[in-house]
């Protein structure tokens, strides 16, 4: 049964599929609706906080201590320019941590430890994993109650697909019996693109109620705000990646039900 305050990780293993977008805009409109959430930037990259607008002066202590060993969890917590919403920021750091646990015994579940904090702070607490299956993504897949797929509508985006269902199977055998898709999320889609309406097609086909009925646009606007250190609903609010972004906020809720 889908838990009341949700951990839920934004993931594919296919890069540029809108992943880090969809993190930092659904973090942002649920907490525009009176949500309290967190976003864990667990890539490496750091895109998240970066969209985030957080400094590198506030990423000196983050994701990549939280893995460590156990300290206070409340020192890697950062609030935002977003009221409601918080932040574990990442830095470079992070793509040590591979190396670094690969003696210990729990290295598949050091964010996992913070599951009881996490629920009892927050209504929604979002991570935005790598586009890899390492050990972070593990990490966040083993942590999960669910997972939020964003799936570019292109030509190979299924190809991708059948390789992360493969990868939760291993996940649900192994490490987390009771993960399930929270949703497929069709992005960068243009109508006036007729590859984007078939891939659309074969994904509701295969997956049926699995797939959100709201879907995420091309928008220049949502490639433009990160460059801002923003997300897209306070760069530009009324543009169409925007409301779509609110839209998915809405349709969650509504599911959770």
């Amino acid at each position: 049964m889908p838990k009341k305050n949700k951990i839920i990780a934004v993931t594919n293993q296919k890069g540029g599929v809108g992943k880090t977008t969809t993190a930092i805009n659904i973090a942002t409109s649920m907490a525009a609706i009176k949500k309290s959430v967190l976003l864990i930037d667990l890539d490496p990259q750091g895109n998240a906080s970066t969209g985030l607008g957080i400094s590198e002066k506030d990423r000196e202590i983050g994701a990549y201590e939280m893995l460590g060993e156990k300290k206070d969890i409340k020192k890697s917590i950062k609030s935002t320019q977003i009221p409601g919403l918080d932040i574990i920021p990442a830095t470079v750091d992070l793509s040590a941590v591979e190396v670094e646990l690969v003696d210990s015994k729990d290295r598949m579940k050091r964010l996992a430890r913070y599951n009881s904090f996490f629920r009892e702070k927050y209504n929604f607490i979002f991570i935005d994993c790598p586009p890899s299956l390492g050990l972070l993504t593990i990490n966040a897949l083993t942590a999960a109650d669910s997972l939020l797929i964003p799936l570019q509508c292109e030509f190979f985006a299924l190809e991708g697909l059948s390789h992360l269902k493969k990868t939760i199977s291993r996940i649900k055998q192994n490490l987390n019996t009771t993960i399930y898709i929270e949703g497929i999320l069709l992005t960068m889609y243009d109508k006036r693109n007729r590859i984007s309406a078939e891939v659309k097609a074969e994904v509701i086909k295969y997956f049926g109620k699995d797939v959100f009925k709201t879907i995420i646009p091309r928008n220049v606007r949502l490639s433009e705000a990160p460059s801002h250190g923003l997300p897209a609903i306070l760069y530009d609010i009324n543009s169409t990646g925007s409301q779509a972004y609110i839209s998915l906020a809405k349709e969650m809720i509504q599911r959770a039900k």
